[in-house]
């Protein structure tokens, strides 16, 4: 998968195995897993591991998290995009397309988590044709739940999910509406 997408302030394109210093970051922060049930990574073959599964999924299902680059200095900021998840069950659900964000805790605040989201749904809806999109955040995590509903997400149900309650996100292919 060769793909990049720009917006305004940020370049997203395919994780890269040049990325690892920089996931390691991202990943090892407790801040940054506040929401995420504080299981950060502590090693680099983590990593590795984390960048095999995302270039995996490029293969298998034609789509993956992307990498958040700064245009302004070619920074890395972090992850985002559309996954299709066919292992994990979130809310009893399994087979659905998953938009995530995870930025660098210096990036936060800055609206760079909604640009991304918003050039991740619309090449999901405009590019790949996608009928409906989910997403799930924790229910304490303000910052989270803002941005899935600004970009057009309708809240569906709470759920457990890793000891706590979790918001239960769609947002079906209306793209134009963003």
């Amino acid at each position: 998968m060769s793909l990049q997408l720009e917006t305004e302030r940020l370049i997203l394109r395919e994780i890269l195995l040049s990325d690892r210093d920089f996931i390691f970051e991202l990943d090892s922060n407790p801040e940054v897993h506040r929401y995420l049930g504080n299981k950060t990574i502590t090693s680099l073959s983590q990593v590795d591991a984390i960048i095999e599964s995302v270039r995996q999924q490029y293969i298998d299902n034609g789509i993956g998290r992307w990498a958040i680059i700064d245009k302004s200095n070619n920074a890395f900021m972090g992850w985002t995009g559309i996954k299709f998840n066919t292992k994990e069950t979130i809310n009893g659900k399994i087979n659905y397309y998953d938009l995530g964000y995870r930025l660098l805790q210096k990036y936060w605040g800055q609206g760079f988590a909604t640009e991304s989201a918003i050039a991740s749904l619309e090449y999901a809806f405009t590019k790949l044709n996608l009928k409906e999109i989910y997403a799930a955040a924790h229910s304490d995590n303000k910052a989270s739940n803002h941005i899935l509903q600004k970009v057009g997400f309708q809240f569906i149900e709470e759920f457990p999910y890793d000891s706590a309650i979790h918001n239960w996100y769609q947002l079906n292919n209306s793209f134009n509406k963003i």
